[in-house]
């Protein structure tokens, strides 16, 4: 795979670039979006040949800003089973304000009336070119790379609010931490079988594998693309495993000082530690 990284020098200029190991090649300057998983602009990243910079002395940011985040409930059997509901016969579909997109390494900020914040660890896919009544034998052409996401939810809000605020709970600022680069697709049979898992302060909450999904990425794109164009950047949250906080006896919420690690084999980490939203 190669990686593509949207970073901040310490001088406040923005680049895209290639991440190897520890170091980044500057590729081209970052445009707002950041990096856009167009065939032309991976060929720009794999061509790099700018300055190069060590990872730790870079701030690195989300990788992309998308239109669109749209994201897919109850997606792995193992989530499906501890949360008591059946398992769906087509995907469960809600959005998440691109608003609430934070940095791969930043703060994930509780606000001050969410009392059950919970985590879930996901694989990301980001849209390449635009995707309109796409079949699932074409679905990986319109695939432009693969990211690392954190579905973090305000269960209050989306649950014990009269009107179930569901995108609301999902959407706070900070609650969707993403990156920390977008990986190529080298071969679109080996995303069949990622591991995802999620730890916080050392301990794994949650372990799964994207062989576990009820609808594969290729299905997915099938269903969203009826009636809706994906667009260039678009970011599909595929689903998170069993282990979340709010179904574990007791409920395991996130809380100030906690740090939450998110891995996708191949794809990436997210390192986010937990802060209280400031009095």
């Amino acid at each position: 795979m190669t990686h593509a990284i949207h970073f901040e020098t310490s001088s406040n200029a923005r680049f895209v670039g290639r991440l190897d190991g520890e170091t980044i090649t500057e590729a081209y300057a970052a445009p707002e979006v950041g990096f856009l998983p167009t065939s032309e602009n991976w060929e720009r990243v794999e061509n790099a040949s700018g300055a190069e910079h060590n990872l730790a002395d870079v701030t690195v940011l989300a990788p992309t800003k998308p239109g669109k985040m749209i994201a897919i409930g109850l997606n792995y059997q193992s989530h499906v089973e501890e949360t008591n509901l059946a398992r769906p016969d087509v995907p469960v579909v809600f959005a998440k304000f691109p608003s609430s997109i934070t940095g791969p390494y930043d703060d994930i900020v509780i606000p001050h009336e969410e009392t059950r914040p919970d985590y879930e660890g996901e694989l990301g896919v980001i849209i390449s070119k635009p995707a309109y009544r796409v079949s699932k034998e074409d679905a990986w052409d319109y695939v432009g790379g693969l990211t690392v996401l954190n579905d973090v939810s305000g269960r209050r809000a989306q649950l014990e609010t009269p009107m179930r605020q569901f995108t609301l709970g999902k959407s706070f600022d900070t609650f969707t931490p993403l990156g920390p680069s977008v990986a190529s697709i080298d071969n679109p049979e080996a995303v069949g079988n990622l591991n995802v898992k999620t730890v916080i302060n050392g301990e794994v909450m949650q372990d799964g594998n994207t062989s576990q999904l009820i609808f594969d990425i290729p299905s997915l794109i099938e269903y969203l693309s009826r009636g809706t164009t994906l667009d260039a950047g678009d970011v599909i949250a595929t689903g998170t495993p069993g282990g979340v906080g709010d179904e574990r006896t007791p409920p395991r919420y996130l809380v100030p000082g906690d740090v939450v690690e998110i891995t996708v084999d191949g794809v990436g980490t997210l390192r986010n530690p937990v802060v209280a939203e400031a009095e």
